[in-house]
């Protein structure tokens, strides 16, 4: 296994740091973690493989973080939590058989309409109108944990945003959004860590030292969304979703 030089460790830590820190709120630290570890030349299965392991440990401190704060629902997310484990396992086994390029202009379309819809309804998010769910939004939400737990296991950008998507229409305000939603982001990273640790797909060399600083970063970004409220998530979601739209985009005109 392959061992990072002083430099490149110092560098993976500092963009552990970064990735962990937005993504402990909205998602979207793949951004900044999958090209940093593309940039030491692990093959891509590796890279996706390793990034899980610091995703893991970030979804864990934030979700923690959000916890003791009070803005999670726990008789929700409880159950909820297996079933996007269940499918990012699914999900990351999925990835040796089929390629996941054909994913990207259905991502696209979908982080499109769910960042309009959430920037044009106004108050959307300001305050949490979530009364319990019916037997019907029961099922519906189980079919969602299950279906972006395997997005997550199988591709992921965009992972976070649609997770917010789905609480914000439960009736949550973005931090009880952002804090369920990290929960369910554990799980569906957990799951795939262990498939891809399983089939060798994890470099620790790398992927310690950079988990390590993700924990730090996590835990110093929910604190400041839960201080700021929804008037610091949403304009940050909303930066985060244009700027996997064009990372997408970039990818799809480039592949």
């Amino acid at each position: 296994m392959e061992h990072p030089t002083f430099e490149m460790l110092l560098f993976l830590i500092a963009a552990g740091f970064l990735a962990s820190f937005t993504d402990s709120v909205v998602g979207g630290g793949g951004l900044i973690s999958v090209p940093a570890l593309m940039l030491t030349g692990l093959p891509p299965g590796m890279v996706l493989g390793t990034n899980k392991l610091g995703g893991t440990v970030s979804s864990l401190t934030s979700s923690t973080s959000f916890l003791l704060s009070g803005k999670i629902n726990l008789r929700l997310v409880r159950w909820l939590f297996p079933l996007a484990l269940a499918g990012s396992v699914a999900g990351a086994l999925t990835v040796r058989f089929i390629p996941a390029s054909f994913l990207k202009p259905i991502v696209v379309i979908l982080l499109v309409l769910v960042t309009l819809y959430t920037l044009f309804k106004r108050n959307w998010g300001s305050l949490s109108t979530y009364k319990g769910l019916g037997r019907g939004t029961a099922v519906v939400s189980a079919i969602i944990a299950l279906v972006i737990g395997f997005y997550d296991g199988f591709f992921g950008p965009g992972t976070g945003s649609f997770l917010i998507f789905a609480f914000l229409l439960l009736g949550f305000d973005f931090v009880g959004a952002a804090g369920n939603a990290k929960v369910l982001n554990l799980a569906s990273n957990l799951g795939s860590l262990i498939t891809f640790t399983i089939m060798g797909y994890v470099n620790f060399y790398y992927g310690i030292p950079m988990a390590i600083s993700m924990l730090f970063g996590a835990l110093i970004g929910s604190r400041v969304a839960i201080r700021n409220g929804a008037g610091y998530v949403k304009p940050l979601f909303i930066g985060i979703s244009t700027l996997l739209i064009g990372k997408q985009i970039w990818d799809f005109m480039h592949s």
